[in-house]
């Protein structure tokens, strides 16, 4: 497993199986944050590197979006303690299987049904979760999430974008894409927040990627 040190408070771990799938361990005052799970094999190792990193006790986990590389070692990490999970409230019926994602026929129980939690508030508003903000930007699943770093001004932007080895934003990957012009809109985000770094699960780091997202939209959008 791939260790980087992306920000002064969080680390990016990632494996390759034909493409890149990382995940994200943010450093809090109460210890670890970690954002998505990556696939079941990575359990094992993740929990490695949290010992070596030295990051402390491992408080929540929080979900980009539902599919199997993002909560496959979810049981895994949580094996000795009870751990809390959470996630937007338009994609848990999703991951529990109560309902097929928009592009699948099938529905498939990726996370035990009642283990993950809403973010949602009472007003409707999301929670923030630790030292991170979510917002909601839908498309790649109905509920997908990004999480932005204020501190660090970083956007862990899960499967948002994809890109390329030179840095260019890409779309997210077709196949596993419900709703592709809804998800090419929902990266006007890095417009919204300017974040100087993207951080991404499938795909190389982008600096200041709002200034290539005019590009990226002008291209993509009528794709």
């Amino acid at each position: 497993m791939q260790v980087r040190h992306i920000s002064p408070n969080i680390y990016k771990l990632s494996i390759w199986i034909g493409l890149p799938i990382s995940l994200w361990a943010v450093k809090e005052e109460d210890g670890l944050t970690l954002v998505d799970t990556g696939i079941k094999q990575m359990g094992k190792g993740i929990l490695k590197e949290i010992d070596r990193l030295k990051l402390g006790p491992l408080q929540r986990i929080v979900l980009t979006h539902g599919h199997p590389d993002h909560t496959g070692a979810i049981e895994r990490l949580r094996a000795d303690r009870n751990i809390p999970v959470y996630a937007h409230p338009l994609e848990i019926p999703y991951m529990e299987g109560e309902a097929p994602y928009p592009d699948k026929k099938k529905a498939s129980v990726l996370v035990r049904p009642g283990l993950v939690q809403s973010l949602e508030k009472a007003d409707g508003e999301l929670s923030g979760i630790g030292s991170l903000k979510p917002f909601l930007t839908p498309g790649h699943t109905p509920g997908h999430l990004v999480f932005y770093h204020q501190e660090d001004d970083v956007l862990l932007g899960g499967d948002l974008f994809t890109s390329s080895r030179k840095g260019k934003l890409r779309r997210p990957i077709p196949l596993f894409t419900a709703n592709m012009p809804l998800a090419v809109a929902s990266g006007s985000i890095v417009k919204l927040l300017q974040p100087e770094l993207l951080s991404l699960c499938h795909g190389t780091d982008i600096r200041q990627p709002h200034k290539q997202y005019d590009i990226y939209a002008e291209k993509w959008e009528k794709k």
